[in-house]
């Protein structure tokens, strides 16, 4: 069985434990969405935010520049790839479930400790960032806590909704656009770290192993030759490959109609190029690759095994704590309903209009277009989420 899906079972098992144990003191609203509320960090919100409060207000002008700038990059890298998608064949969606097992291009594997502690880190450091800004507006703060929504972990803070309303606009923006704001401030802090600090000794620790394939696109040569993501290369032509670089130096000057043969751990594929869709006097084969590294020996005998191990264990969680914090908290500047973005929107065209019902018209006209683009990239996760639950059923058939 899987390791992600043993610690998965044991980590819900344990929090249903303690649901069932604490039935009373949990709050459930739509049979999915479960909040624990509590008083925890209220204290320590209210403090911060009268310590420099100056500073605290300029940072939140900033937050609300940001967030609009913000929202206008996510709206139209998400428009864009929607018409990518659907009018050039073999485009990926602009959007991607990030959850363990689902392997996304290009990036490796999200275990489920990755997962869930980058999803607690994020969702504390946003909530948090919205009631240290509600204090600093003398918004009450009711409760914090955590939640789930289904099976994703989840934190909250309860500010007064009554008296957030009477506040000013600028004041109404700076609480909404903090917990965004924060997730992108996070995730630049944490890619300086791994960018100058870890990546350079993760690079000085490692030597490359190998190249596996990790994308096929349909309607490709590669797909076509029956190769699966997965397999290791271990030559290209009959010349052996340990790198990306002597995989792609091999195909540099690959055109359409050339034959190649692609030897995996797993069988022999003879392939014949296709267009670039981008350039018809390339060669395009239809997949992508990333290296396959390991500890090399030299550190292993000098440290050991441990060290080393848990040095790469800590260098992805940065990586992934970097790509949850930026992909969150830009998804959460999308003008769309009840997410912040949504909340910024609505502030932002009533102190254009002034009127709520206006307001409110070009609020929902835009979280119904944002609505159909997520659906419309998810469809592809969707569809694979539903062939490989059927497939089990599909074959008993």
């Amino acid at each position: 069985m899987n390791s992600d899906l043993i610690f998965a079972l044991v980590f819900y098992g344990l929090l249903f434990l303690f649901f069932a144990t604490y039935r009373s003191k949990f709050e459930v609203q739509n049979k999915i969405f479960v909040l624990y509320k509590t008083k925890l960090g209220l204290n320590l919100m209210d403090n911060i935010s009268k310590k420099i409060p100056t500073f605290w207000k300029y940072l939140g002008y900033l937050g609300v520049i940001v967030g609009f700038f913000g929202m206008i990059i996510i709206l139209y890298t998400l428009t864009l790839g929607t018409y990518k998608l659907i009018a050039v064949p073999d485009s990926q969606p602009a959007l991607a479930p990030l959850l363990p097992g689902v392997q996304l291009p290009g990036l490796p594997q999200l275990s489920f400790w990755y997962w869930i502690i980058s999803i607690f880190i994020l969702a504390v450091i946003h909530e948090f960032s919205h009631g240290l800004y509600s204090r600093l507006y003398n918004v009450k703060v009711k409760s914090s806590g955590f939640a789930f929504l289904g099976p994703i972990l989840a934190a909250f803070v309860e500010p007064d909704e009554k008296e957030l309303e009477k506040k000013g606009k600028m004041a109404q923006l700076s609480v909404f656009c903090a917990g965004p704001f924060s997730n992108i401030i996070l995730g630049g802090i944490v890619l300086v770290i791994y960018s100058l600090l870890l990546a350079p000794v993760a690079s000085s620790i490692n030597e490359s192993t190998g190249v596996k394939i990790v994308v096929l696109q349909d309607g490709f040569p590669a797909k076509d030759s029956g190769m699966s993501i997965g397999e290791n290369i271990i030559a290209v032509n009959g010349i052996e490959v340990d790198n990306i670089d002597e995989f792609t130096s091999n195909l540099d000057n690959l055109k359409p109609g050339d034959k190649v043969i692609i030897e995996t751990e797993k069988n022999n594929y003879g392939i014949e190029a296709a267009k670039n869709p981008n350039n018809n006097e390339q060669g395009y084969l239809g997949m992508s690759v990333q290296s396959v590294n390991q500890i090399s020996k030299d550190v292993v005998e000098k440290y050991g095994k441990f060290l080393p191990s848990l040095f790469m264990w800590v260098f992805f969680l940065f990586f992934w704590l970097y790509v949850a914090n930026i992909g969150v908290g830009l998804f959460n500047l999308l003008p769309l309903g009840p997410v912040d973005g949504g909340k910024i929107f609505y502030v932002g065209m009533l102190a254009i209009f002034k009127k709520r019902k206006t307001a409110m018209r070009l609020w929902n006209y835009i979280s119904f277009f944002v609505l159909i683009l997520i659906f419309v990239n998810l469809l592809p996760w969707l569809s694979k989420l539903f062939f490989l639950i059927a497939k089990p059923f599909m074959m008993l058939g």
